[in-house]
């Protein structure tokens, strides 16, 4: 059995790297890697196949930056010229980037049975142009792995066939739970780097809904700069919210909110475990933190994510910077909100991915 794996951004290498790791030990299974290039910074891209222990992509599409049509019609193009000469029996496809709903399209048309890992996930927000990923994907899958019982909810609603739908867990997690202790290794030189050795927050923010409209991003860095006077905050810059604050004039000027470049996933994953709270717009990191325990504090309206509010520690905080202010103080002062891990993130939903797919081979 030939599997393509497609990926295209920094989240998705966390996913793909756990089910490339079950497959190999399966017998009779051929595997190539496809990287789209939707990431093609190297702080966002080639650092994380080096730590994921992940092999170099087999092909890199080298699509690069662009509006969402023209990117996902650029990996649609691509896509197609490289399966008519190499044709898979099934592409696996992660999360609900542009690459996703590419490949989903191209083997569609092309009657290549397609696998969404991390599906079922809903924001209920159009507005999202990650959820049209999601909906795109999820309609067009052959099999779909959810991450959380949401999921299968969320699909069964739609219509879709209970047979198509696989509960494995968390693939992130499977990283998570494989590199946390080299992550611990390295903490105290960390630390030590950052200047983190005391009480700390770590923020990232990346959403369009946070950094680009100036009226909204420049308020945010003040919320953030009055925190940080209680409780200096690591802010490890995307690099689309650097160049909105260059765009806008926007600068910081407290130096206990620390801008730092993109890390890579260990030291990110270090940061999270030892943080008094995170505060982010991230889908994944709502997940991470849930797992390791940390106080999240997620500035967005919704989430596509509700196991990490209902059984983790994130608290949805929207665009409310009183509100955000005010849970910081509460965690300061010890009323962080307690959290379980839900069922199946317990590092082995890669395995039970392969499993799947040997199966019905």
């Amino acid at each position: 059995m030939r599997i393509a794996h497609v990926i295209g951004a920094r989240p998705n290498f966390m996913k793909v790297a756990p089910v490339v790791r079950a497959l190999n030990a399966c017998e009779n299974v051929n595997q190539v890697l496809i990287h789209s290039g939707q990431h093609y910074d190297p702080n966002m891209s080639q650092v994380f196949f080096q730590q994921l222990e992940l092999p170099e992509p087999d092909v890199n599409l080298e699509v690069g930056s662009g509006s969402h049509a023209a990117q996902t019609a650029q990996v649609m193009v691509k896509l197609e010229e490289f399966f008519l000469k190499d044709r898979p029996d099934w592409v696996l496809v992660y999360g609900d980037i542009n690459s996703t709903v590419a490949a989903s399209l191209v083997c569609a048309k092309m009657l290549i049975p397609i696998a969404h890992v991390e599906a079922g996930l809903r924001s209920f927000d159009r507005a999202m142009p990650e959820e049209v990923n999601r909906l795109v994907t999820d309609r067009l899958s052959d099999l779909l792995f959810t991450p959380s019982s949401d999921g299968d909810e969320n699909l069964l609603r739609e219509g879709v066939p209970q047979e198509k739908i696989h509960m494995v867990g968390n693939v992130m997690i499977d990283t998570l739970v494989r590199l946390l202790p080299k992550a611990e290794a390295q903490w105290d030189d960390l630390s030590s780097r950052l200047n983190c050795t005391g009480r700390y927050g770590l923020v990232t923010l990346h959403r369009p809904s946070n950094v680009d409209d100036a009226a909204m991003l420049g308020p945010l860095l003040d919320a953030l700069s009055e925190i940080s006077r209680d409780l200096p905050l690591i802010f490890p810059i995307h690099p689309r919210t650097r160049q909105r604050m260059k765009d806008s004039g926007l600068k910081v000027s407290n130096d206990n909110l620390r801008l730092a470049e993109p890390l890579g996933y260990l030291d990110f994953l270090a940061l999270q475990r030892h943080a008094a709270v995170v505060i982010t717009d991230s889908g994944g990191i709502q997940e991470e933190t849930t797992y390791l325990g940390t106080p999240c504090l997620t500035m967005r309206e919704n989430t596509e994510r509700p196991v990490t509010v209902t059984m983790g520690t994130n608290l949805l905080i929207g665009h409310d910077l009183q509100r955000l202010r005010a849970e910081v103080t509460s965690i300061l002062n010890g009323g962080a909100k307690q959290g379980t891990i839900p069922p199946f993130w317990d590092g082995k939903a890669g395995e039970r991915i392969a499993a799947i797919l040997t199966q019905i081979a």
